[in-house]
């Protein structure tokens, strides 16, 4: 951690690949992705789907020690989750054949959760979209609601973005190989830095029932080859690879300074 001395403004140095990164504080934020029920809790599309969700569960503690170290330092945390309208009008065009296939996923369908509220797959403003408790939402954090893949496309992120004066991104969730890759590239396409917390996201890719995400039965992984095809291309191409230790590190010794003033 230094201090600029020409505006007085903290900085940090993260250890990453391929080199560590040096950043403003004031320009950063933590993203976190699709970290929902639906993808992250029994009774959510995944497992519904017979998906082994125990990848993604495994990240949860260490990505809520980097959502508490964040807050802790000022850092705003940006939560995006996926979800559709209730009528599903934004679920692709009507006569699409991934309409369909979304549809034999489940999307739409109603569920009970674990907690026994009713919900619907993948609909808006139900428990299934709803963050998993460990790492809900605080009064004050800005929450983004897509309708696909991308964290970008018709949706505000980048207008809440650029209202909060971000150009470094912490980027934390799931699914690794695809909607986390797919926000980092589009990141990336708009100028801004992104960094991918290595064990703060998880791929099941691999894991999959009903065609969905490979074949059924292999082992539980918040990696495989899909998870390391993304941080190969995120440290060669999109950004940076760093990981929990060395970011919660870098704001302990930031909030000590903090103190210090």
């Amino acid at each position: 951690m230094t201090e600029n001395p020409s505006n007085g403004e903290l900085t940090v140095t993260l250890d990453a690949r391929p080199k560590p990164i040096h950043f403003p504080l004031s320009q950063a934020a933590v993203l976190v992705i699709d970290m929902q029920n639906d993808f992250g809790s029994k009774g959510g599309l995944f497992d519904l789907a017979g998906i082994n969700i125990s990848g993604i569960g495994a990240i949860v503690p260490s990505t809520a020690r980097v959502l508490a170290g964040a807050r802790l330092a000022g850092i705003p945390v940006v939560y995006v989750k996926y979800g559709l309208r209730p009528d599903l009008l934004d679920l692709f065009e009507p006569d699409s054949p991934l309409r369909d296939r979304f549809l034999s996923y489940g999307v739409g369908a109603s569920t009970q959760g674990a907690d026994g509220r009713e919900g619907r797959i993948a609909v808006r403003d139900t428990w299934n979209t709803d963050i998993i408790n460990e790492l809900t939402p605080e009064p004050g954090d800005p929450t983004v609601y897509k309708h696909g893949y991308s964290a970008f496309h018709e949706t505000e992120l980048d207008l809440v973005l650029r209202g909060l004066g971000v150009k470094y991104l912490i980027v934390t969730g799931c699914t690794t190989s695809v909607c986390v890759e797919t926000a980092i590239r589009e990141a990336h396409a708009r100028g801004y830095c992104c960094i991918l917390l290595e064990d703060c996201t998880a791929e099941p890719i691999g894991q999959g029932a009903k065609g969905y995400i490979g074949v059924p039965g292999s082992a539980a992984s918040s990696g495989g080859a899909n998870y390391d095809a993304t941080l190969v291309l995120v440290q060669t191409l999109f950004g940076w690879v760093s990981n929990s230790e060395s970011v919660t590190k870098a704001l302990e010794v930031k909030q000590a300074l903090a103190v210090q003033t």
